[in-house]
Formats: C-alpha cells, sequence, structure tokens
C-alpha cells in the first residue's frame, strides 16, 4: 500500500510488532516517529527506518509520562505536519496468578496499557488530520476472553478497547477513525518468549491455533497497513482478531496451551 506522504507517529515503536509496522509504514513511503522508553532501542530501531531513504524521528519517552508523550507528539507535529496514522502499542505483559500478584504488579500493566493509551490519544488529538487520520491500538483477546495468570492483562486490554471504542464515537464525527487490533502467538516476540518458554510450549500453542502455526510479524503487519488505509475508510471501533483463529476455542484452548 501507498503511504507516500503520511504522516506516523508510533507509540511503543522502538521493538516488536510495533517497530514492524512502523518499517512497513517507512518502507510505504510514510515520514514516521517512533516513542520508546529506551534511547539505545530507539537508537536501533531509527538505524533500520532510515534504510528506507525517508524522514524518520524517535523520542525516548515512556508512555506513563503525559508531559514527555506531549512533548513528542507536538515535535513530530510541528516537523511532518497533521498525523495522519498514529499507531499505540505499548504494553506490559508477564505471566502471574491472581493471588499471588502484588498490587504494584497489577498497577504496573494497568499503567503502562490504560493510561498510556489514554496520553498517547489525549496528545495526538490537536494534531490529527481531519478527517482523514485512522488510529490504530494494538490489543489482545484477553480484551475478551478471560485467562488464568493474565488477569492484569485482560484488565488492562478492556480497557484499551473500551477507549477505542469510546473515542470511535466521539472523533467519528471528526472523519477520525478509530480501531484495535488484536494479534495471536506472534513468532519471534518478546510477548510469546514468555508465553511460551519451552519447545513444548510451542508446540501446545501451536496446537490450540486452527490455521496450526504461529504467525509471523508480517501477517500482524498487512491487517495493521490495511486497517490504516483508505481501503478501510468505513471501518471504525472494531477489534480485529489476527490470530489463527485461536480465540474461536475460548479460554480452554488458550489456558490448555498455556499448561503445557
Amino acid at each position: 500500500m501507498d503511504y507516500s506522504q503520511k504522516n506516523v507517529f508510533v507509540a511503543g515503536g522502538s521493538s516488536g510488532i510495533n517497530l514492524a509496522i512502523a518499517d512497513a509504514l517507512a518502507s510505504a513511503g510514510a515520514r514516521v516517529a517512533i516513542l520508546g522508553r529506551q534511547q539505545a532501542k530507539i537508537d536501533a530501531a531509527l538505524a533500520q527506518l532510515r534504510r528506507h531513504g525517508g524522514d524518520v524521528r524517535g523520542f525516548a519517552a515512556d508512555v506513563r509520562d503525559a508531559a514527555a508523550v506531549q512533548q513528542a507528539v507536538e515535535q513530530t507535529a510541528q516537523d511532518f505536519g497533521p498525523l495522519d496514522v498514529v499507531i499505540s502499542g505499548a504494553a506490559g505483559n508477564f505471566i502471574s496468578p491472581a493471588a499471588e500478584l502484588s498490587p504494584n504488579g497489577f498497577k504496573s500493566v494497568m499503567d503502562i496499557d490504560v493510561l498510556g493509551t489514554f496520553h498517547v490519544m489525549l496528545a495526538v488529538w490537536p494534531h490529527l488530520r481531519k478527517p482523514g487520520a485512522a488510529i490504530l491500538n494494538l490489543t489482545a483477546a484477553q480484551s475478551w476472553m478471560a485467562t488464568p495468570g493474565q488477569i492484569h492483562v485482560c484488565a488492562a486490554k478492556s480497557g484499551v478497547d473500551q477507549i477505542m471504542r469510546t473515542l470511535a464515537i466521539e472523533w467519528g464525527p471528526s472523519g477520525v477513525r478509530v480501531n484495535s487490533i488484536a494479534p495471536g502467538p506472534v513468532a519471534d516476540t518478546e510477548g510469546m518468549a514468555r508465553l511460551a518458554p519451552t519447545p513444548a510450549a510451542a508446540r501446545a500453542w501451536t496446537r490450540a491455533v486452527p490455521l496450526g502455526r504461529f504467525a509471523s510479524k508480517d501477517d500482524i503487519v498487512r491487517a495493521a497497513l490495511w486497517l490504516c488505509s483508505s481501503a478501510a475508510d468505513y471501518v471504525t471501533g472494531v477489534v480485529l482478531s489476527v490470530d489463527g483463529g485461536l480465540s474461536l476455542g475460548g479460554s480452554s484452548a488458550v489456558v490448555g496451551a498455556m499448561a503445557s
């Protein structure tokens, strides 16, 4: 897809799926700014993005810091102009039974996912192209599917998707679309390294997926680029599952995979 002359801001864009989306957008001609917590990761990501020859920016900031996020977004808009695409994907995750999860651990994930998403949304609103901007939040099936060991993530992703749905209603009249994408198990990501730390666990996850394999990052990227393009310009307020059918099995499929 052609994103020439499009201005993009990616929160959480220094690694993982978010970086893969940022890289694809840069390859498609977009001007891309990324935000992440660690300067070293930002520097490495910028080196990757610059291979495409476009205009890129990087900001080291924590999405939990509203002022820092606002400053990064304002600088991006000053350099690029109105924002056409916003990807918000900063997230935290680890496995913990509810009875063993500390209040601080629960709060940390909620702050990164929910508060961080709100901070990004609040910062970008004045700088969105109206009409025409597309916002995409990265969520997970835990948003609607109760998952043992993931009470913090279930609560946080539910919050992210309710933010998305509310903004789709509030911002729709301005011509701004807001959606979420829920990846399934994605190979070569930090999240799956935690959820499937052994070959046996990886095989169990694969068996739980009707399509019989992990997603590649490209599987998620292609869906993201479609949702943010004019090809999806009548799509807003939706959660698109890109999980090979995993969530069709409900909690039992995930529980079985995590128990292995």
